[in-house]
């Protein structure tokens, strides 16, 4: 079910939703939580920074951190998260914010993403505020709820 977008505002690097679940670890597979963002169909399943504290299906707010293959500028298309549900594997949306002291580049993608890049023919200082980007990133995409 798609729930309405809130209303109210928050820093544009913060990524908002509803703790849909915590999946505990595996023998072969890191533990993780399911956020699925208002106003669309996404369930991200993102590995905990820390301890979520949040009950399941209540909302949460936090950063959701990424790891950033080689990131190509695009003219076309819309912002996307591949896939719909499931661990993020390619984005694709404009920067609104990047920190060259960090590497890193965030991504409103529908929910905003901050990249760390990993090409190391790659700076932060080579990409401005409102380019249109897209990229895979690498598995282990994190959550840090915000305090």
């Amino acid at each position: 079910m798609i729930e309405p977008s809130p209303t109210t505002r928050i820093a544009n690097h913060l990524a908002r939703g509803t703790l849909k679940a915590i999946v505990p670890e595996t023998a072969t597979k890191p533990g993780y939580m399911v956020l699925r963002v208002p106003d669309t169909s996404y369930e991200l399943h993102l590995v905990p920074a820390t301890n979520i504290l949040t009950p399941v299906g209540k909302r949460i707010v936090g950063i959701v951190r990424a790891k950033a293959k080689r990131v190509d500028t695009t003219e076309t298309g819309g912002r996307f998260i591949e896939p719909v549900a499931g661990r993020p594997r390619r984005i694709q949306g404009f920067i609104i914010a990047t920190d060259t002291a960090a590497n890193t580049i965030t991504v409103e993608t529908g929910v905003p993403i901050t990249c760390e890049l990993t090409d190391a023919r790659q700076q932060a200082s080579d990409f401005t505020e409102g380019q249109f980007v897209g990229f895979d990133i690498l598995d282990g995409a994190t959550f840090t709820p915000e305090s």
